[in-house]
């Protein structure tokens, strides 16, 4: 009889697969959300202003709320942040390229991928076309690109070190014959179901073509591609459709899922975590109570932010790399992620906070700290508490293989995540 945490898992892993872009996403997640009975809402119209639960899609990006019985113009928001992009490929403005009698994909490097993790595997291609009368149409293949790697009869120092140039090593194929006989454009619109000359613009990456699998000596690990950070939307999800079935009594607060775009390159746009889309929202849903300017300073005042983004577990290989007090594992629980230098947000009361949760909750939980040496990277989490004054703890299952086009988890963290993350939408 598969557990809980199993069956949380194998749905994590579906949708993975319905997810291979940010856009397909925010998608799914609002799908899902409707048949969870939300409303999905247009931001160009009028939104309702009573109780209920409703999500917003911006491009990459989702919001989701669920507004309580009993809320008003100074309820304050739990809001859990994370985000639905993850390294990649994508394609530049002339895609179909190729030379000595192969199809090429020309591709220009997205974020920090570990760009060996993407050779010599199949890959999809996902993402949106825009047309020229201003229709969005979401596509994604099947497996189309791949990596090839040269053979180590060909470079006998192969093992010794592998360098790849991203410019002239990073080129998948994805046929045989002449790029001027070949249009990767045109085979996505045909895939998308519309008229390559009608398409004006196009937003599409690479992405692992295999299924999540549940492997391990008990069946306690893993695997997944974009698991940073769907693992975290995706308990978002379950999460917001929980507590939104089961609201605590008073309308003490209003739970918020904020899944944002853009995180591995800087946050820096109209739906990453440095742009207004999460501060338009909560302005709109304080207007809809009947909120002035102080009541809504007031309500953010007494807000929290749940930053929640993956972190590193304990290589077994490389224990060096990591802090020599700070040991986190596969399945020893969600981490509290601290750092003195607010590359993470956390400060005291955030933990106490996340301790509490935890226990409520009966979920163990682990700190993670860089060691000095190796200074650790950053998450939505600051960017949200400067833009907005919410008091934040950043948090996170934890994994190995991180920005790997396949990442490894420990099979019970992402189920005690959404344990932990409806416990905070009661909070």
């Amino acid at each position: 009889m598969p557990t809980a945490a199993h069956r949380h898992a194998q749905d994590l892993g579906r949708f993975v697969m319905a997810s291979p872009s940010s856009f397909h996403a925010a998608a799914e997640g609002a799908r899902r959300l409707g048949e969870a009975g939300f409303e999905v809402l247009s931001e160009t119209e009028e939104w309702p202003t009573g109780p209920g639960g409703y999500a917003v899609v911006r491009d990459g990006a989702l919001i989701a709320w669920s507004v309580p019985d009993g809320a008003g113009p100074r309820t304050p928001f739990r809001i859990l942040g994370a985000h639905t992009d993850s390294p990649s490929f994508k394609l530049k403005p002339k895609p179909t390229t190729g030379r000595h009698g192969w199809l090429q994909a020309g591709v220009e490097v997205y974020g920090g991928p570990m760009l060996n993790s993407w050779l010599d595997r199949e890959l999809r291609l996902a993402g949106r076309l825009v047309t020229h009368d201003g229709g969005q149409h979401l596509v994604a293949t099947g497996p189309l690109l791949r990596f090839p790697q040269l053979a180590i009869h060909l470079d006998r120092t192969v093992n010794d070190g592998l360098t790849l140039g991203k410019q002239q090593h990073m080129n998948p194929v994805w046929g045989l014959g002449e790029p001027s006989s070949a249009d990767l454009l045109g085979l996505l619109a045909k895939a998308a179901g519309v008229d390559a000359a009608s398409v004006g613009g196009f937003d599409v990456v690479a992405a692992d073509a295999q299924e999540p699998a549940v492997f391990g000596a008990h069946e306690e690990l893993f695997a997944s591609g974009r698991l940073d950070n769907l693992s975290s939307v995706h308990a978002g999800l379950v999460a917001l459709q929980r507590a939104h079935e089961h609201p605590s009594a008073g309308g003490d607060s209003i739970a918020v899922l904020a899944a944002f775009d853009h995180e591995e390159v800087g946050s820096a746009s109209r739906s990453g975590a440095s742009g207004p889309f999460l501060e338009d929202v909560l302005a709109r849903i304080g207007d809809g109570l009947g909120a002035a300017a102080t009541d809504r300073r007031r309500a953010l005042a007494g807000s929290w932010h749940l930053s929640a983004d993956a972190g590193h577990a304990l290589h077994p290989n490389y224990a060096e790399r990591h802090d020599p007090a700070n040991h986190p594992v596969l399945n020893g629980g969600p981490l509290l992620k601290i750092n003195a230098n607010q590359r993470y947000a956390t400060d005291a009361p955030g933990a106490a906070l996340f301790a509490a949760l935890c226990t409520e909750a009966e979920v163990p939980y682990q700190e993670f700290v860089s060691n000095n040496d190796l200074p650790c990277g950053s998450t939505i989490g600051p960017l949200t508490a400067t833009r907005l004054g919410i008091r934040t703890v950043d948090v996170g299952i934890p994994l190995l293989s991180m920005h790997s086009a396949r990442e490894l988890a420990g099979l019970q963290d992402p189920w005690r995540l959404a344990l932990v993350a409806e416990r905070f939408f009661r909070h």
